[in-house]
């Protein structure tokens, strides 16, 4: 046979029906894989501008807080009890905004439940930019209810001041888990 022959021969088979749907669909498809991300787009530029701070520092506003000469304005980033971080580790996120005079004179901040040993015990520490700060602070099944909430500011000069806000204050909702996980046998 030739190979003219066997162009013709190919040419001649009729295109199988999941071949015609294929070929009929796969642009529809590919518009489809397109509006299925869309889908999800308000819900990614909502977290994205609460990342970013602009739609403020958390869902639950504790307030402003005094730490010695400093100020800083604290918020529960998520209004509900700690979150599993692995098994038996429970975490509760907290943000922070530093006064802007504080800025340039504050080091570190550290939170922390229950009062710290040292400076190198003094907890989680917050991270990022000091117009909107996060730490997640360890909750431990243990803790009481009337436990407080530990700020530490470290300055630049070396000062350290510390203040204290109740948990039921700071966070209600971790207040409330705290109370059924001691109701566990």
């Amino acid at each position: 046979m030739s190979k003219a022959a066997t162009q013709l021969d190919h040419q001649a088979k009729p295109i199988s029906r999941p071949r015609q749907l294929w070929l009929k669909w796969r642009f529809h498809l590919s518009i489809l894989l397109l509006l299925i991300p869309l889908g999800f787009m308000p819900q990614y530029f909502r977290d994205m501008a609460f990342f970013r701070g602009d739609t403020g520092l958390g869902e639950r506003i504790i307030g402003d807080v005094q730490v010695g000469p400093w100020s800083l304005t604290l918020a529960e980033t998520h209004d509900d009890g700690p979150e599993t971080e692995a098994p038996g580790i429970y975490v509760k996120e907290f943000n922070a905004a530093l006064c802007k005079a504080c800025i340039p004179q504050i080091k570190a901040g550290y939170l922390r439940i229950g009062k710290p040993r040292s400076l190198r015990a003094a907890g989680a520490i917050f991270e990022g930019s000091p117009y909107r700060t996060g730490a997640e602070v360890s909750v431990s099944v243990s803790a009481s209810p009337d436990d407080e909430l530990w700020i530490t500011l470290e300055g630049w000069d070396g000062t350290v001041h510390q203040t204290t806000l109740t948990l039921a204050k700071a966070s209600p909702k971790t207040v409330e888990w705290l109370k059924t996980q001691g109701a566990r046998p």
